[in-house]
């Protein structure tokens, strides 16, 4: 997944090339009501073309080039949607090879007995034995065991990730390779129905359906259509009442320009891309739809820890209570964290620096989540820290009341700060308090600045106390907080600001975190979550990044930005044609219309073919941005629109004016008109 296809490779476009055709098909053209009228009109070109022939017609060779140029209009428009599904499709057979030829050690009864079956004859809830160097047949979840998984093959990531039973790491796909030690693994997709079945159904277009407002965009483009439609059928009548005749391939002509094929020939193309293009960033999303809603996010969610925080409590300081020494708290927390295998353990042992070794016959003090301590016992000597309040319920009535008191002085001044505060013990003598504090990532700020510019409000979600979660909201630049989050408190803030007409975004992992993953309009459930959660989100981050909410959005708004920016553009290209070949047709009853003729076109016909021509070779010329995206910065709203309008709508009035003149000097060079 993360190979990144060229935009135009050689296979790439002779597959389009070879598609432009085969979408020919009136049942694939039909989808698209534009190109299909401009099909419709170029089939009838060609029987007059043919019939003109056998009648000896004087105007057989324009009659050619306008057919031909229609044609290609078509084909140009199918070229656009066969490239972006090209690209998906790239990525469909690069997936496929990861499941092919897919073998399983399926377990028997309760023993450890297995035998080798094809991983397509498994069911839901078989159990499986995957051992070093094999691929997990199936999606499932780890039942026994632990082990190292590549991922690569989905991910792109060549850095192993640890799987184990239970937890939220639990989860695995179909494809990736155990590299070390063995697992259980449930199955919990029958085959066909995997996650890497439906990415490849998505990447590939297959079951991409168009979203609210595509098909709104649809119908108005149709109904455009149908306008210029009745108009351009008035016109012989029209024409007949002043003296004159308007030849049906001058009409078929003017139709075609008239008409918004342009942004019709790009419309499925952009959207299919901006899927394209959040697969390429190893997002997978299940439908256009939560593409489009990213777009248009107004509130952001995001968990404090591996977030907002890089996800490790780190030790930054000892502060003994009054009477201890710095020397005597340094040296029993670094005793107390020499069996503490946990990143906050290790980051202690870094702080205090060298000191005594592993007494002999010391023995850990276990972690559990009922006494909320751990510690060194070396022989009737206790060194433990944890909790404060565990702490101190560890040493009862022993502890002195005076050290009591001033631990926790200590330790309220240290969650004001947005710390956490470790206790520390040595026998039943307090000595001071540890300083953990959660380490915000580097520029985190920033980048909610940009969202701030964009106009999305963040709230960070954590479980800390109130006071905690104030100082990390301050320090990392986040709009709001909810402290003290339960599973219940996420999914009323959601529906709080949906009912208050705004689309929210939020992030998760966890079985837990389904139901605000379900109620969001934009749920990125990450990959190495519980299989709950995965199923509840509407996109699935392959890399377990969860700060990358921040750039889904901005791929949403730029799938929404590129759209706006290229139906503005072909409005006033439609416009700007205008000028081109109505002076043209009419100046023969109208004389008095030549002044509109602001060009300087050669003849009638010229300027028809020549603005027919342009209006064929503007779709190809405009794919590599359809396919590629409009480039997007955090602005405002009405910063955005003014610069698509200055750029695209300005750009699409002048453009004809330049392309069409060049045509028309190379069609009045040649004679071909």
């Amino acid at each position: 997944m993360a190979n990144q296809t060229s935009l135009f490779t050689g296979p790439l476009i002779s597959a389009a090339a070879r598609d432009s055709f085969v979408k020919l098909d009136p049942r694939t053209l039909i989808r698209n009501p534009v190109m299909f009228v401009t099909g419709l009109v170029a089939a009838l070109s060609t029987v007059l073309l043919v019939k003109g022939i056998f009648t000896g017609s004087t105007s057989v060779a324009f009659q050619a080039q306008l057919v031909f140029w229609l044609w290609l209009t078509v084909l140009f428009g199918n070229f656009a949607e066969a490239m972006a599904e090209g690209r998906g499709k790239a990525q469909a057979a690069s997936l496929r090879s990861t499941k092919a030829d897919l073998r399983a050690k399926l377990m028997l009864g309760v023993g450890e007995t297995w035998e080798l079956v094809n991983a397509t004859t498994l069911g839901i809830d078989d159990v499986v034995l995957v051992e070093t160097g094999d691929l997990i047949p199936a999606d499932g979840e780890v039942v026994w065991g632990v082990a190292s998984v590549n991922e690569a093959a989905i991910t792109g990531e060549s850095a192993p990730v640890i799987r184990e039973a239970g937890g939220d790491r639990s989860a695995v796909t179909a494809g990736t390779r155990v590299i070390s030690d063995s697992v259980k693994v449930r199955v919990t997709a029958a085959a066909g129905q995997g996650f890497l079945d439906r990415m490849i159904a998505l990447v590939e277009g297959a079951s991409r359906q168009k979203t609210p407002n595509e098909v709104a965009l649809t119908i108005l483009l149709a109904g455009l259509t149908l306008v210029f439609l009745i108009a351009v059928g008035t016109l012989p009548a029209f024409a007949t009442f002043a003296g004159g005749s308007l030849a049906v391939p001058v009409l078929v002509a003017l139709f075609v320009t008239l008409i918004p094929t342009t942004i019709s020939a790009l419309l499925s193309a952009i959207g299919i891309a901006g899927m394209d293009r959040l697969v390429r960033f190893n997002v997978l999303a299940k439908s256009g739809r939560a593409v489009e809603a990213a777009g248009d996010i107004d509130v952001l969610l995001l968990d404090k820890t591996g977030t907002i925080t890089i996800g490790d409590r780190q030790a930054t300081a000892f502060l003994p209570i009054p009477g201890v020494s710095d020397r005597d708290l340094i040296a029993a927390a670094r005793l107390a964290s020499l069996s503490d295998e946990t990143p906050e353990g290790r980051s202690i042992v870094a702080l205090a620096g060298e000191g005594e070794a592993m007494p002999t016959g010391a023995e850990p003090i276990k972690f559990t989540s009922q006494t909320r301590v751990s510690g060194l016992q070396i022989g009737n000597r206790s060194l433990v820290k944890g909790a404060v309040d565990a702490v101190l319920k560890r040493l009862g009535n022993t502890v002195d009341p005076v050290a009591a008191t001033e631990l926790k002085k200590i330790s309220d001044e240290i969650a004001r700060s947005g710390g956490t505060p470790l206790a520390v013990a040595d026998g039943t003598r307090l000595l001071g308090v540890v300083h953990l504090k959660d380490i915000v990532k580097a520029g985190i700020r920033e980048r909610f600045g940009e969202l701030r510019r964009m106009g999305i409000r963040t709230v960070m979600i954590t479980g800390d106390n109130p006071l905690t979660a104030a100082s990390i909201a301050a320090e990392s630049g986040v709009d709001d907080f909810l402290a003290e989050a339960t599973p219940e408190d996420k999914l009323a803030l959601i529906r709080k600001e949906q009912e208050g007409g705004k689309l929210v975004a939020m992030c998760g992992d966890g079985t837990n975190d389904a139901p605000a993953l379900a109620q969001s309009d934009v749920g990125v459930a990450m990959n190495t979550g519980t299989q709950a959660a995965r199923e509840a989100g509407n996109m699935v981050d392959l890399d377990s990044d969860p700060t990358k909410l921040i750039e889904i959005v901005g791929l949403g708004k730029q799938l929404l930005m590129t759209r706006g920016a290229l139906t503005t553009f072909s409005i006033s290209n439609d416009v700007a044609k205008y000028f081109a070949i109505l002076p043209a047709i009419f100046v023969v009853l109208y004389p008095g219309l030549g002044v509109l003729n602001v060009m300087g076109l050669g003849s009638p016909q010229s300027a028809i073919l020549s603005a027919i021509i342009f209006n064929a070779l503007i779709i190809p010329a405009l794919v590599p941005l359809a396919l590629k995206g409009v480039k997007y910065r955090p602005a405002p709203a009405g910063t955005l629109l003014a610069r698509n309008l200055a750029v695209y709508g300005v750009g699409g009035l002048i453009a004809p004016f330049i392309g069409i003149k060049l045509v028309d000097l190379v069609v009045s060079g040649l004679h071909l008109a």
